[in-house]
């Protein structure tokens, strides 16, 4: 039995996989916060949040990097860990020192933090020659509207330390430029109270469809785990509203993704211990490289892969921090696709109905999870507003997505919003 030290978590569903996967394989683990009432609030009335499930529970100032190397020193000096995770993108590059201080598996500090930060990671790339969009990274304004000038609008506006695309947005002139960025100065510190870089990356707005490439890194091996679709709306932002497993791609493109991703992978020093998702728009001139998020795939990707593979990543995760080979053949799970479609408010009010009873009883669904009326909606800006979900497989072929669009349209003809 191994016992972990997790720092931090989301609180939606990887937070939920991971003590679960945790458990499952064996292990205990010890659970270290900032704040235990964030987790509190965000389990449903009556029940307890997995995380809360660990042998220890530990507050400590998780943003303060320095005393809590410290404190991870005086944890593993009693305790003694096998291996130290976190779920939490703004974590990821504390657990990589963490690791590497206590001498624990994992990514080098370096490796993590220049994956974590969107400004580097265009640097690190394009010192590589990983093809990407041209991009600039600026604080001053004159700075930002002449770069924008020179790439050329339309451009992507993004934050270097933002998740779940938040203030990610679509600008077509200059008057748009800077509302997005009077916006993001803002908010200068994120939910878990980090103060934000006050820089703004500027990006070549890229054509083609987008998808990502799952992979497990291991003893400097990057296995492909397989390729998931992806469909964008809520223009002028970019929200996920809906995946599929495998995408329905030629093999060409495939394989063009995937080796788009082992390049940037490689060239950011992501080949150990690491489960990555890295984002890739299929351009008219090839592939592209739009992110590479040096964690498991959000949105419940990873358990469109569990469906159709049963190659279980939150698990795998676990294994890659003990320094294990993780458990990657595939079996046949009887699905040949899955895919996740979200409900996306395109309207601020109070949720008034939302019936999705008759489609947990629906061939071929997998899972169906919806907001409760009396809700609070916000127009969504972000992959923070969705209002659910369903999930659904295809045995046959990769015929899951027209199965779950078709199953949110009913949906969305009894939502009533007001």
């Amino acid at each position: 039995m191994a016992h972990l030290l997790v720092v931090e978590s989301w609180v939606g569903a990887m937070s939920r996989l991971l003590p679960r996967a945790i458990r499952e394989g064996g292990h205990t683990f010890t659970f270290l916060t900032r704040d235990l009432h964030h987790y509190l609030r965000s389990a449903p009335e009556g029940t307890a949040h997995p995380l809360l499930g660990a042998r220890d529970i530990i507050t400590a100032e998780t943003n303060d990097t320095e005393a809590l190397l410290s404190e991870a020193e005086r944890l593993h000096a009693m305790w003694g860990f096998d291996g130290v995770v976190t779920s939490c993108d703004y974590y990821l590059p504390t657990v990589a020192r963490i690791a590497e201080r206590l001498g624990l598996p994992g990514p080098g500090p370096e490796a993590m933090e220049n994956a974590c930060r969107k400004d580097a990671t265009r640097r690190v790339l394009a010192d590589a020659g990983v093809p990407g969009p041209r991009f600039a990274v600026h604080e001053e304004w004159v700075d930002i509207a002449g770069a924008a000038r020179e790439i050329g609008y339309p451009l992507v506006v993004k934050p270097v330390d933002l998740c779940a695309g938040m203030y990610v947005r679509r600008v077509d002139d200059e008057a748009q430029l800077a509302d997005v960025c009077r916006t993001l100065a803002e908010f200068p510190v994120n939910a878990r109270g980090q103060r934000r870089a006050p820089v703004v990356l500027l990006e070549e707005l890229l054509d083609g469809p987008e998808v990502s490439v799952e992979t497990v890194s291991c003893a400097g091996t990057v296995h492909v785990v397989g390729v998931t679709d992806k469909s964008v709306g809520g223009a002028p932002a970019f929200i996920e509203t809906g995946h599929m497993f495998p995408a329905a791609l030629t093999p060409a493109d495939a394989e063009a993704a995937e080796q788009t991703a082992l390049r940037a992978l490689k060239a950011l020093g992501l080949v150990d211990g690491v489960v990555a998702h890295t984002e890739i728009k299929l351009t008219a001139a090839g592939p592209r490289v739009v992110e590479v998020n040096p964690r498991p795939a959000g949105n419940r990707i990873t358990e469109l892969i569990r469906h159709v593979t049963g190659i279980d990543l939150a698990a795998a995760s676990v294994d890659v921090a003990l320094g294990r080979q993780p458990r990657l053949r595939r079996t046949d799970t009887g699905l040949r696709s899955a895919a996740i479609g979200f409900l996306v408010p395109q309207t601020t009010g109070t949720l008034e109905a939302l019936d999705g009873g008759a489609l947990r009883d629906a061939p071929d669904v997998l899972e169906v999870q919806l907001a409760d009326p009396g809700r609070v909606v916000k127009a969504a800006g972000s992959n923070n507003e969705y209002l659910g979900h369903v999930m659904a497989g295809d045995a046959d072929g990769p015929g899951a997505r027209d199965h779950v669009e078709a199953l949110l349209a009913g949906l969305r003809a009894g939502l009533v919003i007001r």
